[in-house]
């Protein structure tokens, strides 16, 4: 092995492992057993060892795509087979084989309550994929949509139809707080765009927050996308002025309807209490199957 691919190697592998405790995450999320989230991000570490690197814009975008799809086939194949318990997998310790690793025990412990595993586990694989990677990790259902073979609007009605189950089954103080406080983000982000508060509108967003717009929006004006902080803030800085707070799907949100209609919506990704992405949707296919009604701001 010549020189430049050992140090391409190690670069990776730092890569790699700078991105571990997220993959698995996102695979615990969507398995509910620990052993089996291992041996999914370690299937996207051999992947990634067999691709070439330079042709991976985003990696850390490419190994979560990876892991979710090794997850969902995986989650396939358990459906077909239906041979193991399910108290098997939730009842397997967390820390198993970790005991040197105390930030991966408490990552697990926080990733997802046993009840809400029991709900997912009710689901469809598509469906849990697609609730899991856009509601548990903001991962836009442009992304999402190619890995479940759908568009995205079905995409979108696969989180939409599990979001339902969930909550229909989750109504625990913890879920009503999580809304609460998702409800309270998107009604100061409004209030802040309205009033053109450059500087509340900083403070509502990640740093590295990404506004997207459909095609529909788009060609209404809309930019494709906006990433960052400062430009988000400017994009909406004195502007939704007609944009109402609303339930959309289940989850708070944003509206701007006329005639009773909505003809944009403002879909929020919040994480930690600031907005990490922001989607605006316009394409009439997917507005007419959205289930919103407004809220009072």
């Amino acid at each position: 092995m010549d020189e430049p691919d050992t140090q391409q190697r190690a670069w990776l592998a730092e890569r790699f492992e700078a991105d571990r405790s997220r993959l698995r995450a996102v695979a615990y999320r969507m398995l509910g057993s620990p052993s089996e989230a291992e041996d999914a991000v370690q299937e996207a570490w051999l992947r990634l060892n067999r691709t070439d690197p330079g042709g991976v814009e985003n990696l850390s975008g490419w190994l979560t795509t990876v892991v979710a799809r090794v997850s969902l086939d995986m989650l396939r194949s358990r459906s077909s087979r239906r041979e193991e318990p399910l108290e098997a997998r939730f009842d397997e310790p967390a820390s198993a084989g970790d005991d040197a690793d105390p930030e991966h025990q408490a990552l697990l412990a926080d990733a997802v309550g046993p009840a809400l595993l029991v709900v997912l586990d009710t689901l469809a694989p598509a469906e849990r994929l697609a609730f899991v990677l856009h509601d548990l990790f903001a991962v836009p259902f442009e992304e999402i949509a190619p890995i479940v073979g759908r568009s995205p609007a079905a995409a979108r009605q696969l989180a939409s139809r599990a979001r339902r189950r969930v909550q229909g089954a989750d109504s625990d103080s913890a879920q009503m707080a999580g809304n609460a406080r998702k409800r309270e983000v998107v009604n100061a982000f409004l209030t802040a765009s309205r009033a053109g508060d450059f500087a509340a509108l900083l403070a509502l967003l990640d740093p590295d927050v990404v506004l997207r717009a459909d095609d529909a929006a788009v060609r209404v004006g809309a930019l494709a996308e906006v990433v960052g902080a400062g430009a988000v803030a400017e994009t909406f800085s004195g502007r939704a002025k007609h944009a109402q707070l609303a339930l959309v799907d289940g989850t708070p949100g944003a509206v701007w309807a006329a005639g009773g209609k909505p003809r944009i919506v403002f879909d929020f990704s919040i994480m930690d209490g600031v907005i990490v992405g922001i989607e605006l949707l316009a394409d009439a296919e997917v507005l007419d199957h959205l289930d919103w009604q407004p809220l009072p701001g």
